[in-house]
């Protein structure tokens, strides 16, 4: 069981919103559920993930905490773990695949540790150990969150860009990140390629 679902209704939840039934969110469901067991069920938490890959996916699906609404934030180490914080207390648990627990989960260890190439794995095996595995490959650890990182960032006021005539949070500069360039993949502004009639996007 993950968050009451069963393997198979969490398998049918990740590929919904994620596009495939990705081993690493189906790991991090059960992360997610041994974090939050060992917690206090009156708590309200926010979410560190050290890495950006799945395992966020993870906890967007089975917890409130979302990129969006800045309750989750990732914070890339590489890392194959989570932590779940009191809002204002910082203290926590965080959660990481253990490789000393990973000898009787081979399919498991071959794809964290990339093993096998992709296009090689048992998928079928995999995902068989990890339902049998569940939390079993993972250790806990008590964490006491930085007091910076409790502190709420208020927006502050908003001013229209100069440059590009969009809004943007005035204490960013003169003018806005994107037209200050080296922000964005695509130009230096949003304007960079020319607007478009969005009749043109519309129309059938």
């Amino acid at each position: 069981m993950v968050r009451s679902h069963t393997f198979e209704e969490f398998a049918g939840m990740v590929k919904a919103f994620h596009g495939s039934v990705a081993p690493g969110i189906m790991i991090g469901g059960s992360m997610v559920d041994l974090a939050l067991g060992c917690l206090p069920k009156e708590g309200l938490y926010d979410v560190i993930c050290e890495t950006q890959k799945c395992l966020p996916d993870a906890v967007q699906l089975l917890t409130p905490c979302s990129i969006g609404n800045g309750w989750l934030k990732i914070m890339d180490t590489g890392r194959f773990a989570l932590a779940f914080y009191d809002k204002y207390t910082g203290k926590g648990i965080r959660v990481f695949i253990d490789p000393e627990k990973l000898g009787p989960w081979p399919e498991i260890k071959a794809w964290l540790l990339k093993l096998t190439p992709k296009k090689e794995q048992d998928t079928a095996r995999l995902m068989k150990e990890i339902e049998e595995a569940g939390s079993e490959i993972c250790s806990v650890e008590r964490i006491q969150v930085a007091v910076d990182l409790l502190k709420k960032t208020k927006g502050g006021p908003i001013a229209l860009c100069p440059s590009c005539g969009e809004p943007y949070p005035s204490g960013r500069g003169a003018i806005c990140p994107a037209c200050k360039g080296g922000v964005l993949p695509y130009g230096s502004g949003p304007r960079g390629g020319g607007r478009v009639n969005t009749r043109e996007c519309t129309e059938d």
